[in-house]
Protein backbone atom coordinates (compact mmCIF):
# COMPACT_ATOMS: atom_id res chain seq x y z
CA UNK A 1 0.00 0.00 0.00
CA UNK A 2 0.98 3.33 -1.13
CA UNK A 3 2.51 5.90 2.21
CA UNK A 4 0.50 8.28 -0.23
CA UNK A 5 -2.50 9.49 1.99
CA UNK A 6 -5.88 11.71 1.47
CA UNK A 7 -8.40 13.32 3.71
CA UNK A 8 -11.72 13.96 2.74
CA UNK A 9 -14.81 15.99 5.02
CA UNK A 10 -17.98 15.47 4.37
CA UNK A 11 -21.39 16.13 6.63
CA UNK A 12 -22.52 12.18 6.36
CA UNK A 13 -20.40 9.15 5.13
CA UNK A 14 -22.92 6.45 3.89
CA UNK A 15 -20.82 3.03 3.94
CA UNK A 16 -22.39 0.70 0.57
CA UNK A 17 -23.58 1.81 -2.81
CA UNK A 18 -26.27 -0.95 -3.08
CA UNK A 19 -29.71 1.04 -3.79
CA UNK A 20 -30.24 1.40 -0.26
CA UNK A 21 -27.32 3.86 -0.07
CA UNK A 22 -28.07 5.39 -2.86
CA UNK A 23 -31.26 6.01 -2.06
CA UNK A 24 -30.13 7.44 1.62
CA UNK A 25 -27.53 9.83 -0.37
CA UNK A 26 -30.56 10.89 -2.73
CA UNK A 27 -32.75 11.56 0.13
CA UNK A 28 -30.26 13.49 2.22
CA UNK A 29 -29.30 15.51 -0.69
CA UNK A 30 -33.10 16.58 -1.26
CA UNK A 31 -32.79 17.75 2.43
CA UNK A 32 -30.19 19.94 2.12
CA UNK A 33 -27.38 17.51 3.27
CA UNK A 34 -24.17 16.75 1.79
CA UNK A 35 -23.01 13.30 1.78
CA UNK A 36 -20.31 10.80 0.47
CA UNK A 37 -21.14 7.52 -0.45
CA UNK A 38 -18.57 4.88 -1.12
CA UNK A 39 -18.59 1.03 -1.90
CA UNK A 40 -15.48 -1.08 -1.69
CA UNK A 41 -16.41 -2.60 -5.11
CA UNK A 42 -18.92 -0.53 -7.59
CA UNK A 43 -22.81 0.25 -7.76
CA UNK A 44 -24.86 -2.58 -6.43
CA UNK A 45 -21.85 -5.18 -6.15
CA UNK A 46 -23.49 -6.99 -3.88
CA UNK A 47 -27.31 -8.22 -3.55
CA UNK A 48 -28.63 -4.77 -4.90
CA UNK A 49 -27.59 -5.94 -8.41
CA UNK A 50 -27.66 -10.14 -7.75
CA UNK A 51 -31.66 -10.11 -7.58
CA UNK A 52 -34.49 -11.25 -9.78
CA UNK A 53 -35.26 -7.30 -10.02
CA UNK A 54 -38.78 -8.05 -8.95
CA UNK A 55 -40.70 -4.97 -7.71
CA UNK A 56 -42.70 -7.21 -5.05
CA UNK A 57 -46.46 -6.37 -4.60
CA UNK A 58 -46.28 -7.93 -1.73
CA UNK A 59 -48.26 -11.01 -2.63
CA UNK A 60 -45.05 -13.50 -2.03
CA UNK A 61 -44.84 -12.81 1.94
CA UNK A 62 -48.86 -12.79 3.03
CA UNK A 63 -48.55 -15.88 4.58
CA UNK A 64 -45.13 -15.60 6.08
CA UNK A 65 -44.37 -12.01 6.46
CA UNK A 66 -47.61 -9.95 6.52
CA UNK A 67 -45.68 -6.54 7.72
CA UNK A 68 -43.41 -7.34 4.90
CA UNK A 69 -45.94 -7.72 2.62
CA UNK A 70 -48.05 -4.67 3.62
CA UNK A 71 -44.48 -2.53 3.05
CA UNK A 72 -44.08 -4.40 -0.33
CA UNK A 73 -47.52 -3.18 -1.30
CA UNK A 74 -46.73 0.57 -0.48
CA UNK A 75 -43.81 0.54 -1.97
CA UNK A 76 -44.68 -0.99 -5.36
CA UNK A 77 -47.24 1.41 -5.76
CA UNK A 78 -45.08 4.70 -5.07
CA UNK A 79 -42.03 3.40 -7.26
CA UNK A 80 -44.10 3.17 -10.15
CA UNK A 81 -45.20 6.75 -9.98
CA UNK A 82 -41.84 8.07 -8.90
CA UNK A 83 -39.49 6.34 -10.97
CA UNK A 84 -41.38 5.06 -13.63
CA UNK A 85 -37.90 4.87 -16.12
CA UNK A 86 -36.92 2.08 -14.53
CA UNK A 87 -39.95 0.01 -13.81
CA UNK A 88 -41.43 -2.49 -16.47
CA UNK A 89 -45.31 -2.64 -15.22
CA UNK A 90 -45.31 -6.68 -16.91
CA UNK A 91 -47.79 -7.58 -13.82
CA UNK A 92 -47.44 -11.09 -12.54
CA UNK A 93 -49.60 -14.40 -11.98
CA UNK A 94 -49.17 -16.60 -8.58
CA UNK A 95 -50.21 -20.08 -10.03
CA UNK A 96 -51.00 -23.74 -8.74
CA UNK A 97 -49.75 -26.92 -10.61
CA UNK A 98 -50.52 -30.54 -9.78
CA UNK A 99 -49.11 -31.52 -6.34
CA UNK A 100 -49.42 -27.87 -4.60
CA UNK A 101 -51.67 -27.30 -1.40
CA UNK A 102 -55.57 -26.75 -3.11
CA UNK A 103 -56.38 -25.21 0.72
CA UNK A 104 -53.26 -22.56 0.73
CA UNK A 105 -54.53 -22.00 -2.93
CA UNK A 106 -58.15 -21.07 -1.95
CA UNK A 107 -57.03 -19.14 1.12
CA UNK A 108 -54.54 -16.85 -0.89
CA UNK A 109 -57.13 -13.88 -1.89
CA UNK A 110 -58.22 -13.92 1.80
CA UNK A 111 -54.22 -13.12 2.84
CA UNK A 112 -53.84 -10.90 0.00
CA UNK A 113 -56.76 -8.68 0.63
CA UNK A 114 -56.14 -8.60 4.26
CA UNK A 115 -52.78 -6.92 3.12
CA UNK A 116 -54.30 -4.73 1.16
CA UNK A 117 -52.98 -6.36 -2.56
CA UNK A 118 -55.38 -6.43 -5.64
CA UNK A 119 -55.82 -9.88 -6.22
CA UNK A 120 -58.07 -11.22 -9.01
CA UNK A 121 -58.54 -15.08 -9.76
CA UNK A 122 -58.77 -16.48 -13.46
CA UNK A 123 -59.46 -19.85 -14.89
CA UNK A 124 -56.34 -22.17 -15.77
CA UNK A 125 -57.81 -21.31 -19.55
CA UNK A 126 -57.61 -17.53 -18.91
CA UNK A 127 -54.24 -17.60 -17.61
CA UNK A 128 -52.83 -20.17 -20.15
CA UNK A 129 -54.39 -17.79 -22.67
CA UNK A 130 -51.81 -15.02 -21.14
CA UNK A 131 -49.06 -16.93 -20.64
CA UNK A 132 -49.19 -19.75 -22.93
CA UNK A 133 -45.67 -21.28 -21.78
CA UNK A 134 -47.54 -22.40 -17.90
CA UNK A 135 -48.08 -26.10 -17.11
CA UNK A 136 -51.31 -27.83 -18.74
CA UNK A 137 -51.78 -28.96 -15.15
CA UNK A 138 -52.48 -25.75 -13.93
CA UNK A 139 -55.24 -25.92 -11.76
CA UNK A 140 -55.75 -21.96 -9.84
CA UNK A 141 -54.39 -18.91 -10.80
CA UNK A 142 -54.21 -15.42 -9.71
CA UNK A 143 -53.58 -12.05 -11.18
CA UNK A 144 -51.24 -9.54 -8.64
CA UNK A 145 -49.94 -6.07 -9.66
CA UNK A 146 -46.15 -7.16 -9.53
CA UNK A 147 -43.59 -5.40 -11.89
CA UNK A 148 -39.79 -5.48 -12.86
CA UNK A 149 -37.46 -3.02 -11.60
CA UNK A 150 -33.54 -2.12 -12.96
CA UNK A 151 -31.51 -1.66 -9.53
CA UNK A 152 -28.58 -0.61 -11.59
CA UNK A 153 -30.63 1.88 -13.71
CA UNK A 154 -32.39 2.95 -10.04
CA UNK A 155 -29.20 3.20 -8.32
CA UNK A 156 -27.76 5.29 -10.88
CA UNK A 157 -30.26 7.61 -11.24
CA UNK A 158 -30.36 7.88 -7.56
CA UNK A 159 -26.68 8.88 -7.40
CA UNK A 160 -27.05 11.12 -10.02
CA UNK A 161 -29.59 13.17 -8.68
CA UNK A 162 -27.66 14.02 -5.42
CA UNK A 163 -24.64 14.70 -6.87
CA UNK A 164 -26.41 17.48 -8.93
CA UNK A 165 -29.04 18.71 -6.21
CA UNK A 166 -25.14 19.56 -4.00
CA UNK A 167 -22.36 17.63 -4.85
CA UNK A 168 -22.85 14.95 -3.12
CA UNK A 169 -20.25 12.59 -3.92
CA UNK A 170 -19.77 9.14 -4.89
CA UNK A 171 -16.26 6.88 -4.66
CA UNK A 172 -16.13 3.19 -5.95
CA UNK A 173 -13.09 0.84 -5.00
CA UNK A 174 -12.94 2.70 -1.11
CA UNK A 175 -13.18 0.20 1.99
CA UNK A 176 -13.06 1.01 5.13
CA UNK A 177 -10.61 -0.71 7.32
CA UNK A 178 -11.33 1.17 10.53
CA UNK A 179 -12.96 3.81 12.17
CA UNK A 180 -11.56 6.47 14.54
CA UNK A 181 -13.06 6.69 17.66
CA UNK A 182 -13.38 8.80 20.77
CA UNK A 183 -15.54 10.43 23.47
CA UNK A 184 -18.67 8.07 22.03
CA UNK A 185 -18.34 9.44 18.57
CA UNK A 186 -16.51 8.12 14.97
CA UNK A 187 -14.45 10.81 14.01
CA UNK A 188 -13.13 9.31 11.15
CA UNK A 189 -13.01 6.19 8.46
CA UNK A 190 -9.64 5.06 8.00
CA UNK A 191 -9.93 3.64 4.03
CA UNK A 192 -8.28 1.78 1.38
CA UNK A 193 -8.56 3.05 -1.78
CA UNK A 194 -7.94 0.71 -4.39
CA UNK A 195 -8.33 2.29 -7.37
CA UNK A 196 -5.15 4.73 -6.26
CA UNK A 197 -3.43 2.20 -4.20
CA UNK A 198 -3.27 4.39 -1.15
CA UNK A 199 -4.72 5.84 2.13
CA UNK A 200 -7.74 7.64 2.62
CA UNK A 201 -9.05 9.20 5.62
CA UNK A 202 -12.82 10.47 5.78
CA UNK A 203 -13.96 12.67 8.36
CA UNK A 204 -17.29 13.58 9.19
CA UNK A 205 -20.33 13.99 11.13
CA UNK A 206 -22.42 11.15 10.89
CA UNK A 207 -21.39 7.92 9.53
CA UNK A 208 -24.15 5.55 8.25
CA UNK A 209 -23.51 1.73 7.50
CA UNK A 210 -25.47 0.35 4.41
CA UNK A 211 -23.52 -1.99 3.93
CA UNK A 212 -26.29 -5.17 3.48
CA UNK A 213 -24.58 -8.68 3.90
CA UNK A 214 -21.49 -6.84 5.22
CA UNK A 215 -23.52 -4.83 7.58
CA UNK A 216 -22.52 -6.80 10.66
CA UNK A 217 -18.62 -6.95 9.96
CA UNK A 218 -18.79 -3.04 9.54
CA UNK A 219 -20.61 -2.17 12.43
CA UNK A 220 -18.08 -4.55 14.21
CA UNK A 221 -15.50 -2.24 13.32
CA UNK A 222 -17.12 0.64 15.43
CA UNK A 223 -17.37 -2.32 18.41
CA UNK A 224 -21.00 -2.62 17.69
CA UNK A 225 -22.04 -6.11 18.66
CA UNK A 226 -26.16 -5.33 18.33
CA UNK A 227 -26.40 -5.92 15.05
CA UNK A 228 -26.81 -9.75 14.24
CA UNK A 229 -27.46 -11.13 10.63
CA UNK A 230 -27.54 -14.43 9.08
CA UNK A 231 -26.82 -14.80 5.65
CA UNK A 232 -28.95 -16.58 3.13
CA UNK A 233 -27.25 -17.59 -0.59
CA UNK A 234 -29.48 -17.63 -3.48
CA UNK A 235 -29.13 -18.49 -6.92
CA UNK A 236 -31.02 -17.34 -10.03
CA UNK A 237 -30.55 -18.26 -13.56
CA UNK A 238 -30.85 -16.61 -16.70
CA UNK A 239 -32.50 -17.84 -20.03
CA UNK A 240 -31.14 -16.78 -23.52
CA UNK A 241 -34.29 -15.28 -24.11
CA UNK A 242 -38.02 -13.83 -22.23
CA UNK A 243 -40.26 -16.94 -21.74
CA UNK A 244 -42.68 -14.96 -20.72
CA UNK A 245 -44.30 -11.66 -20.49
CA UNK A 246 -45.20 -11.61 -16.83
CA UNK A 247 -43.97 -12.39 -13.59
CA UNK A 248 -44.67 -16.01 -12.98
CA UNK A 249 -44.76 -17.27 -8.74
CA UNK A 250 -45.53 -20.25 -7.79
CA UNK A 251 -48.90 -20.55 -5.61
CA UNK A 252 -47.18 -21.75 -2.38
CA UNK A 253 -45.36 -20.43 0.79
CA UNK A 254 -42.26 -19.23 -0.51
CA UNK A 255 -39.65 -22.15 -1.78
CA UNK A 256 -36.80 -22.88 -4.28
CA UNK A 257 -37.17 -22.21 -8.16
CA UNK A 258 -40.63 -20.87 -7.66
CA UNK A 259 -40.29 -17.05 -9.61
CA UNK A 260 -39.69 -16.69 -12.99
CA UNK A 261 -39.08 -12.52 -13.72
CA UNK A 262 -38.94 -11.38 -17.43
CA UNK A 263 -36.22 -8.92 -17.64
CA UNK A 264 -35.79 -7.06 -20.72
CA UNK A 265 -34.71 -9.88 -23.55
CA UNK A 266 -34.63 -12.61 -20.73
CA UNK A 267 -36.00 -14.37 -18.23
CA UNK A 268 -34.47 -14.84 -14.76
CA UNK A 269 -35.26 -17.99 -12.61
CA UNK A 270 -35.24 -18.71 -9.01
CA UNK A 271 -34.49 -18.64 -6.10
CA UNK A 272 -32.48 -21.14 -3.69
CA UNK A 273 -31.85 -19.97 -0.21
CA UNK A 274 -28.54 -21.54 1.67
CA UNK A 275 -27.24 -20.49 4.63
CA UNK A 276 -23.50 -19.29 4.23
CA UNK A 277 -20.67 -18.41 6.65
CA UNK A 278 -18.40 -16.61 4.04
CA UNK A 279 -19.39 -13.88 2.08
CA UNK A 280 -16.31 -13.92 0.22
CA UNK A 281 -16.46 -16.94 -1.59
CA UNK A 282 -20.05 -17.57 -2.89
CA UNK A 283 -21.29 -19.15 -6.15
CA UNK A 284 -23.94 -21.46 -7.45
CA UNK A 285 -23.64 -25.18 -7.21
CA UNK A 286 -24.98 -28.04 -10.21
CA UNK A 287 -27.09 -28.95 -7.80
CA UNK A 288 -28.96 -25.42 -6.97
CA UNK A 289 -28.94 -25.09 -10.62
CA UNK A 290 -30.81 -28.56 -10.78
CA UNK A 291 -32.96 -27.55 -8.09
CA UNK A 292 -34.39 -24.25 -9.74
CA UNK A 293 -34.46 -25.80 -13.17
CA UNK A 294 -36.77 -29.35 -11.91
CA UNK A 295 -38.71 -26.92 -9.33
CA UNK A 296 -39.67 -23.92 -12.51
CA UNK A 297 -40.26 -26.66 -14.71
CA UNK A 298 -43.13 -28.01 -12.83
CA UNK A 299 -45.25 -24.68 -13.77
CA UNK A 300 -43.56 -23.83 -16.54
CA UNK A 301 -42.73 -27.43 -18.67
CA UNK A 302 -40.08 -25.10 -21.24
CA UNK A 303 -37.60 -24.31 -18.62
CA UNK A 304 -36.52 -27.81 -18.23
CA UNK A 305 -34.88 -26.99 -21.76
CA UNK A 306 -34.00 -23.66 -22.04
CA UNK A 307 -30.60 -22.40 -22.35
CA UNK A 308 -29.17 -20.45 -19.76
CA UNK A 309 -26.66 -18.09 -20.61
CA UNK A 310 -25.47 -17.69 -16.73
CA UNK A 311 -26.02 -18.04 -13.42
CA UNK A 312 -25.27 -16.09 -10.11
CA UNK A 313 -25.39 -16.11 -6.27
CA UNK A 314 -25.88 -13.39 -4.08
CA UNK A 315 -26.36 -13.44 0.01
CA UNK A 316 -29.44 -11.98 1.78
CA UNK A 317 -28.95 -10.07 5.04
CA UNK A 318 -31.78 -11.57 7.00
CA UNK A 319 -32.33 -10.62 10.19
CA UNK A 320 -31.49 -13.42 12.75
CA UNK A 321 -34.89 -15.31 13.48
CA UNK A 322 -35.80 -17.41 17.13
CA UNK A 323 -36.12 -21.02 15.81
CA UNK A 324 -37.60 -20.44 12.28
CA UNK A 325 -35.89 -21.22 8.93
CA UNK A 326 -34.14 -18.49 6.52
CA UNK A 327 -37.65 -18.77 4.44
CA UNK A 328 -39.39 -18.02 7.35
CA UNK A 329 -37.23 -14.74 8.68
CA UNK A 330 -38.83 -11.18 8.03
CA UNK A 331 -38.24 -9.52 4.51
CA UNK A 332 -38.47 -6.71 6.93
CA UNK A 333 -35.93 -4.05 8.07
CA UNK A 334 -33.77 -2.92 11.01
CA UNK A 335 -32.77 0.33 12.01
CA UNK A 336 -29.91 0.84 14.39
CA UNK A 337 -29.11 3.90 16.17
CA UNK A 338 -26.23 1.83 18.29
CA UNK A 339 -27.16 4.43 21.10
CA UNK A 340 -27.03 1.51 23.59
CA UNK A 341 -23.50 0.85 22.04
CA UNK A 342 -21.85 4.14 23.39
CA UNK A 343 -21.28 5.77 20.00
CA UNK A 344 -23.66 8.75 18.79
CA UNK A 345 -23.12 9.21 15.38
CA UNK A 346 -23.35 6.06 13.23
CA UNK A 347 -26.07 3.79 12.70
CA UNK A 348 -26.85 0.95 10.79
CA UNK A 349 -29.65 -0.12 7.84
CA UNK A 350 -30.11 -3.66 7.05
CA UNK A 351 -32.55 -6.50 5.71
CA UNK A 352 -35.50 -5.17 3.62
CA UNK A 353 -36.01 -5.91 -0.05
CA UNK A 354 -35.65 -3.94 -3.02
CA UNK A 355 -38.87 -3.27 -3.83
CA UNK A 356 -38.46 -0.86 -0.07
CA UNK A 357 -35.16 0.06 -0.56
CA UNK A 358 -36.90 3.85 -0.92
CA UNK A 359 -38.49 3.55 2.99
CA UNK A 360 -35.24 2.04 3.84
CA UNK A 361 -33.61 5.28 2.86
CA UNK A 362 -36.17 7.56 4.18
CA UNK A 363 -36.38 6.42 7.70
CA UNK A 364 -32.08 6.58 8.33
CA UNK A 365 -32.15 9.73 6.29
CA UNK A 366 -34.99 10.98 9.17
CA UNK A 367 -32.70 9.51 11.99
CA UNK A 368 -29.35 11.36 10.46
CA UNK A 369 -31.43 14.55 9.65
CA UNK A 370 -32.84 14.84 13.22
CA UNK A 371 -28.67 14.25 14.98
CA UNK A 372 -27.72 16.90 12.59
CA UNK A 373 -30.18 19.23 13.60
CA UNK A 374 -31.72 19.57 10.07
CA UNK A 375 -35.87 19.56 10.28
CA UNK A 376 -36.68 19.25 6.74
CA UNK A 377 -39.12 16.54 6.05
CA UNK A 378 -38.24 13.72 3.08
CA UNK A 379 -39.22 14.65 -0.29
CA UNK A 380 -38.40 10.97 -2.09
CA UNK A 381 -42.39 9.81 -1.52
CA UNK A 382 -43.34 12.90 -3.95
CA UNK A 383 -40.28 14.39 -6.06
CA UNK A 384 -40.09 12.07 -9.10
CA UNK A 385 -36.37 10.61 -10.08
CA UNK A 386 -35.25 12.70 -12.50
CA UNK A 387 -34.14 11.01 -15.73
CA UNK A 388 -30.15 11.16 -17.19
CA UNK A 389 -29.62 9.88 -20.38
CA UNK A 390 -26.48 8.24 -19.19
CA UNK A 391 -27.56 6.52 -16.48
CA UNK A 392 -30.39 4.87 -19.37
CA UNK A 393 -28.01 2.66 -20.69
CA UNK A 394 -28.36 0.12 -17.91
CA UNK A 395 -32.10 0.00 -19.49
CA UNK A 396 -32.99 -3.30 -21.45
CA UNK A 397 -35.03 -0.99 -23.72
CA UNK A 398 -32.94 1.84 -24.03
CA UNK A 399 -30.71 0.81 -27.02
CA UNK A 400 -33.44 -0.37 -29.06
CA UNK A 401 -35.10 2.71 -28.94
CA UNK A 402 -32.54 4.57 -29.75
CA UNK A 403 -30.98 2.49 -32.37
CA UNK A 404 -35.21 3.18 -34.12
CA UNK A 405 -35.22 6.75 -33.54
CA UNK A 406 -32.73 8.43 -33.55
CA UNK A 407 -28.83 6.86 -34.03
CA UNK A 408 -26.21 8.10 -35.39
CA UNK A 409 -24.94 5.85 -38.44
CA UNK A 410 -21.29 6.16 -37.68
CA UNK A 411 -22.27 5.61 -34.52
CA UNK A 412 -20.52 1.61 -34.20
CA UNK A 413 -22.24 -0.84 -31.93
CA UNK A 414 -20.18 -2.87 -30.27
CA UNK A 415 -22.36 -5.28 -28.15
CA UNK A 416 -24.20 -6.28 -30.72
CA UNK A 417 -26.34 -8.89 -28.55
CA UNK A 418 -27.62 -5.66 -26.61
CA UNK A 419 -26.92 -3.05 -29.28
CA UNK A 420 -24.66 -0.51 -26.85
CA UNK A 421 -23.00 1.66 -29.34
CA UNK A 422 -19.84 3.67 -28.77
CA UNK A 423 -21.67 6.64 -27.73
CA UNK A 424 -22.60 4.75 -24.63
CA UNK A 425 -19.00 4.49 -23.20
CA UNK A 426 -18.44 8.14 -24.32
CA UNK A 427 -21.37 8.88 -21.89
CA UNK A 428 -20.55 6.73 -19.35
CA UNK A 429 -17.27 8.56 -19.17
CA UNK A 430 -18.17 11.89 -18.84
CA UNK A 431 -20.87 10.80 -16.18
CA UNK A 432 -18.85 8.85 -13.53
CA UNK A 433 -16.16 12.13 -12.50
CA UNK A 434 -15.41 9.49 -9.57
CA UNK A 435 -13.38 7.46 -12.16
CA UNK A 436 -10.23 9.95 -12.47
CA UNK A 437 -7.63 6.76 -13.20
CA UNK A 438 -8.80 3.53 -14.91
CA UNK A 439 -11.42 3.50 -17.35
CA UNK A 440 -12.44 -0.14 -16.59
CA UNK A 441 -14.45 -2.85 -19.18
CA UNK A 442 -16.11 -3.79 -16.09
CA UNK A 443 -17.12 -0.10 -15.50
CA UNK A 444 -18.95 0.15 -18.54
CA UNK A 445 -20.23 -3.68 -18.00
CA UNK A 446 -21.88 -2.38 -15.10
CA UNK A 447 -23.38 1.14 -16.54
CA UNK A 448 -24.85 -0.65 -19.62
CA UNK A 449 -25.79 -3.76 -20.58
CA UNK A 450 -22.63 -4.71 -22.40
CA UNK A 451 -21.79 -8.10 -22.22
CA UNK A 452 -25.12 -9.16 -20.38
CA UNK A 453 -26.18 -10.84 -23.85
CA UNK A 454 -25.56 -14.11 -25.34
CA UNK A 455 -22.76 -14.19 -26.28
CA UNK A 456 -21.64 -12.53 -22.67
CA UNK A 457 -19.05 -10.77 -23.87
CA UNK A 458 -17.50 -13.23 -26.02
CA UNK A 459 -17.27 -10.58 -28.81
CA UNK A 460 -18.08 -7.11 -27.44
CA UNK A 461 -15.66 -7.42 -24.40
CA UNK A 462 -12.97 -7.52 -27.77
CA UNK A 463 -14.55 -4.40 -29.21
CA UNK A 464 -14.93 -2.09 -26.32
CA UNK A 465 -11.61 -3.16 -25.33
CA UNK A 466 -10.45 -2.19 -29.28
CA UNK A 467 -12.03 0.80 -28.91
CA UNK A 468 -10.77 2.17 -25.91
CA UNK A 469 -7.31 1.64 -27.58
CA UNK A 470 -8.14 3.56 -30.50
CA UNK A 471 -9.51 6.29 -28.14
CA UNK A 472 -6.36 6.48 -26.36
CA UNK A 473 -7.39 5.37 -22.73
CA UNK A 474 -5.16 1.93 -23.27
CA UNK A 475 -1.71 2.66 -24.19
CA UNK A 476 -0.12 -0.59 -23.11
CA UNK A 477 -1.16 -3.91 -21.50
CA UNK A 478 -3.37 -2.51 -18.97
CA UNK A 479 -6.01 -2.67 -21.77
CA UNK A 480 -5.33 -6.42 -21.91
CA UNK A 481 -5.48 -7.03 -17.75
CA UNK A 482 -8.79 -5.16 -17.61
CA UNK A 483 -10.19 -7.15 -20.79
CA UNK A 484 -9.27 -10.44 -19.20
CA UNK A 485 -10.71 -9.16 -15.66
CA UNK A 486 -13.94 -8.20 -17.38
CA UNK A 487 -14.31 -11.59 -18.99
CA UNK A 488 -13.41 -13.90 -16.06
CA UNK A 489 -15.96 -12.41 -14.30
CA UNK A 490 -18.73 -13.21 -17.29
CA UNK A 491 -17.05 -16.93 -16.67
CA UNK A 492 -17.61 -17.02 -13.53
CA UNK A 493 -21.36 -16.44 -14.45
CA UNK A 494 -21.51 -19.49 -16.78
CA UNK A 495 -19.08 -22.50 -15.51
CA UNK A 496 -22.38 -23.60 -13.86
CA UNK A 497 -24.54 -23.97 -16.91
CA UNK A 498 -22.12 -24.94 -19.86
CA UNK A 499 -24.37 -27.34 -21.46
CA UNK A 500 -25.89 -27.82 -24.97
CA UNK A 501 -25.68 -24.43 -27.06
CA UNK A 502 -24.06 -22.95 -24.36
CA UNK A 503 -20.88 -25.14 -24.14
CA UNK A 504 -20.34 -24.58 -27.76
CA UNK A 505 -20.36 -20.51 -27.00
CA UNK A 506 -17.69 -21.34 -24.39
CA UNK A 507 -15.73 -22.90 -26.89
CA UNK A 508 -15.87 -20.13 -28.97
CA UNK A 509 -14.75 -17.86 -26.36
CA UNK A 510 -11.80 -19.78 -25.53
CA UNK A 511 -10.92 -19.95 -29.03
CA UNK A 512 -11.00 -15.99 -29.53
CA UNK A 513 -9.84 -14.88 -25.78
CA UNK A 514 -6.71 -17.82 -25.39
CA UNK A 515 -6.03 -18.85 -28.94
CA UNK A 516 -6.12 -15.59 -30.82
CA UNK A 517 -5.46 -13.02 -28.16
CA UNK A 518 -3.54 -15.60 -25.23
CA UNK A 519 -4.99 -14.24 -22.32
CA UNK A 520 -4.41 -16.90 -20.63
CA UNK A 521 -0.62 -16.31 -20.68
CA UNK A 522 -0.91 -12.52 -19.81
CA UNK A 523 0.15 -12.70 -16.35
CA UNK A 524 3.31 -14.78 -17.49
CA UNK A 525 4.86 -12.26 -19.95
Amino acid sequence: MSSDATTLETEVLIIGGGVTGAGIMRDLALRGIQSLLIDKRDLCAGASGGNHGLLHSGARYVSTDPGAAIECRKENALLKRLAPQCIETAGGLFVAVQGDDPEFADRFPALCQHAGIDCGELTPAEARRLEPVLSEKLFKAYRVPDATIDPFHLAMLNVDHARLLNGSLYRPHTEVLRFEVAAGEIRAAICHDHLHNRRLTIRARQFVNAGGAWAMNIARLAACTDVHLLYAKGTILVSNDRLAQRVINRLRPPGDGDILVPGGTVSLLGTTSTRVEDLEQVSPTAEEIDRNIREGAAMIPALAGARYIRAFSRVRPLLQPSGTTDRAATRGFALLDHASQGVDNFCTITGGKLTTFRLMAERTADLVARRLGNDRAGLTATVPLPDNEASSWADPAAAPKRWHHDRDPDDMILCECEMVPQSAIEQVFANSPDIEKERTIDLIALRTRAGKGPCQGSFCGIRIGSYLYDRGYYRDATGLAHLRDFLDERFKGQRSVIWGPQAAQMELAEALHCGLLGLDTLEDE
